[in-house]
């Protein structure tokens, strides 16, 4: 009897779950090699082409972007008054830039085109689609709203409670 449970417990000790890769449930999954593998062992690698924008470019561009919002976004906290329109215009287009690099690397990570296919391609246009739309806003917003500081300072200000 004390063999039979050594044995069960030896047996279950090897036990495992199956694993599931996670997926968007949503969207179409192109069918995946066994390992994500293509190809036996004695083929070649074949490294993918080298894109100029990409790599450590693309890495220094993030950084740039990142490191210039911290002068852009502390002048109108010190500042009392508006700020000028060039300084406003280039903290909502630096902004715009950072916003878009970062949702671009969740794309690249969480949509990966060698599992969606297709999807992947159609995340990137809306998001060029939705970028295009908040440069045409960022245009409204300067020209027409005071910038994005000021409309900053207007949702923020206290309501008037003065009666007329």
């Amino acid at each position: 009897m004390f063999s039979r449970t050594v044995k069960l417990t030896q047996a279950r000790a090897f036990q495992t779950t199956a694993r599931k890769n996670l997926t968007i449930p949503f969207l179409s999954t192109l069918p995946q090699a066994p390992g994500g593998v293509k190809g036996n062992v004695n083929d070649a690698y074949v490294p993918p082409a080298p894109e100029k924008l990409h790599g450590s470019l693309h890495w220094d561009f993030e950084r740039v972007l990142a490191i210039s919002l911290i002068p852009l976004v502390t002048v109108p906290l010190a500042a009392t008054g508006s700020i000028s329109t060039v300084l406003d215009t280039a903290l909502a287009s630096v902004l715009l830039g950072h916003c878009y690099v970062g949702f671009q690397s969740c794309i690249i990570d969480y949509i990966p085109s060698r599992v969606y296919g297709k999807n992947h391609t159609y995340a990137m246009y809306l998001l060029g689609l939705g970028s295009l739309f908040s440069v045409v806003g960022i245009y409204h917003m300067e020209t027409k709203e005071g910038g994005l500081i000021g409309v900053l300072k207007n949702i923020w200000s206290k309501p008037s409670t003065e009666k007329k």
